[in-house]
């Protein structure tokens, strides 16, 4: 085995023959890159979507439309309130439970008391 002046030469002789060969390939490996963004229909700002992690997960089909990144979100479906307080106050059952019900429960009486009739 050699010594570490010895390994250390091979290093660097490695390392410039790979720094040789990106060179070589860069401008056709760009190349590549731009033919299979154009089929694929994918953008710069997708390409800087997906380095940030934000990127969506989807496999659309080739030629569809997609949604821009800044499409906003839909916002959730409102829920029917499930639950009526004494002062008016409502829940939909979903979520945590409010203080004013946990606090009444704690008192000693049913959840289900105040259920609104449907």
């Amino acid at each position: 085995m050699g010594n570490l002046i010895d390994i250390q030469s091979q290093i660097e002789k490695l390392q410039r023959q790979a720094d040789e060969i990106k060179a070589k390939e860069f401008d056709s490996t760009v190349q590549e890159i731009v033919v299979k963004m154009r089929a694929f229909g994918i953008s710069v700002k997708d390409i800087q979507l997906a380095v940030s992690g934000r990127a969506k997960k989807s496999a659309g089909k080739a030629g569809s439309k997609r949604k821009s990144a800044s499409t906003p979100a839909k916002a959730p479906a409102s829920v029917a309130p499930k639950y009526r307080g004494p002062n008016g106050e409502t829940w939909s059952g979903r979520g945590l439970t409010p203080r004013w019900l946990a606090a009444l429960v704690d008192q000693g009486q049913a959840k289900e008391a105040f259920l609104i009739a449907r």
